[in-house]
């Protein structure tokens, strides 16, 4: 009996299509913008009625590439861009305002210790790896994350976005894990999709930003509870005042132990392991 044989597809695939249409013969109706493949146009894709279709491929392309990397949870990292290595000068106008960026170096180096502890964790029984570090991509804190896991041999993510002033992904980020965003709301989506623990170092109206909503959306039921660990406490109860918005009643006391505050990278993670081993 002879064999039959399924083609698998009988369509052209869209980057062979691409290719051919790139090499067509120049007349009047090819080189109108009409003629363009629709995901071959610019102009098309970043008209303003196309956002919708611009905010679907920002949310799938980092999700399609962090499943084919075998990343099943991350933790995630957020922090000052502003915070120098220790023994790094750190540069502001007012000398006090430097000496105290420089007074809180330490943070980096719980930043990166963290990441080497979180990047040691072992895959599971389908591969998937577990606590992969995760931060902004950018400096500082960013970076000192990012550096952790680069320290111990392995890959970490960086979610950069398009800013005015230059934000370039730091040189610790693993290539082919560095994204680039144009929606700020996409990159808190994909920071928060496989965060399984979150380390807040002191920052500024970023990390703000980023906190409370992560906070927000465990308090209302959104998404699971999971560790939010808040190293200095010193410094948190300085510049936001809990117990007083639960004193006054727009927080309720138990949102507050949402919340842990962590002085070093050991007492993190150990609160990371217990949640878990609890779970």
């Amino acid at each position: 009996m002879t064999e039959t044989r399924i083609p698998s597809r009988v369509f052209e695939r869209a980057a062979t299509e691409a290719e051919t249409a790139r090499h067509c013969d120049p007349t009047p109706q090819t080189e109108s913008p009409a003629y363009k493949l629709a995901f071959q146009d610019m102009d098309f894709l970043l008209r303003e009625d196309l956002r919708p279709v611009r905010f679907q491929l920002e949310l799938l392309k980092p999700e399609l590439m962090l499943d084919e990397a075998n990343i099943g949870s991350m933790m995630v990292f957020y922090g000052s861009a502003r915070i120098p290595e220790p023994g790094v000068k750190a540069h502001h106008d007012d000398p006090a305002v430097a000496t105290s960026l420089e007074g809180k170096s330490h943070y980096y180096e719980e930043a990166r210790k963290l990441a080497a502890l979180a990047s040691a964790s072992p895959r599971d029984v389908n591969g998937k790896r577990h606590f992969v570090v995760c931060s902004g991509g950018g400096p500082s804190i960013m970076e000192a994350a990012n550096r952790g896991a680069h320290d111990v041999g392995e890959e970490s993510v960086g979610l950069n976005i398009v800013l005015p002033h230059e934000q370039a992904p730091n040189q610790y980020v693993t290539p082919s894990l560095s994204f680039q965003f144009h929606y700020f709301a996409l990159r808190k989506m994909h920071f928060l999709l496989r965060a399984r623990a979150v380390a807040v170092f002191p920052g500024g109206f970023g990390t703000f930003d980023e906190t409370f909503e992560l906070l927000t959306l465990i308090q209302t039921g959104k998404i699971k509870p999971m560790p939010v660990l808040m190293f200095g406490k010193e410094f948190w109860t300085r510049v936001i005042n809990f117990d007083a918005l639960a004193k006054e009643g727009v927080i309720s006391a138990q949102d507050v132990d949402l919340i842990r505050f962590v002085d070093t990278a050991e007492e993190a993670w150990a609160v990371v392991q217990d949640f878990y081993r609890e779970a």
